[in-house]
């Protein structure tokens, strides 16, 4: 399966233990896409790795770090009058949020690779 929002990096450390790491920042008509992608790829890793979700020092196979947050932006319009010298600020009204989420996956050598195959990664 190939996934639309979610992109993956890999990074892997000296003992093989691979982490996915994956940002996707959109408007909130995208919000409901990137949140399926998440649950999709939770849902495969808890189904296909069932009860090996532990952080890997304690014996897991598998682990994972979700966090999500808006941020909304504000234009100011400045003017500067040449005459005065001065510059004026206008302020805006704040745009639409745009949500971030944030998705890491840890997993031992033979979690990497299912992950790899199911989600086409590299």
């Amino acid at each position: 399966m190939r996934l639309s929002y979610l992109e993956f990096d890999y990074s892997e450390d000296a003992d093989g233990v691979g982490t996915f790491d994956a940002l996707a920042a959109t408007a909130p008509p995208h919000n409901a896409a990137v949140l399926a992608e998440v649950v999709t790829v939770l849902a495969w890793a808890h189904d296909a790795f069932e009860a090996q979700r532990a952080p890997l020092d304690e014996g897991g196979e598998w682990d994972y770090d979700l966090q999500a947050w808006r941020e909304f932006s504000a234009v100011d319009v400045l003017d500067f009058d040449e005459l005065s010298g001065k510059l004026s600020v206008q302020p805006q009204a704040a745009g639409l949020a745009r949500h971030t989420v944030s998705l890491s996956v840890t997993g031992t050598p033979g979690f990497c690779t299912a992950f790899r195959e199911r989600f086409h990664t590299s």
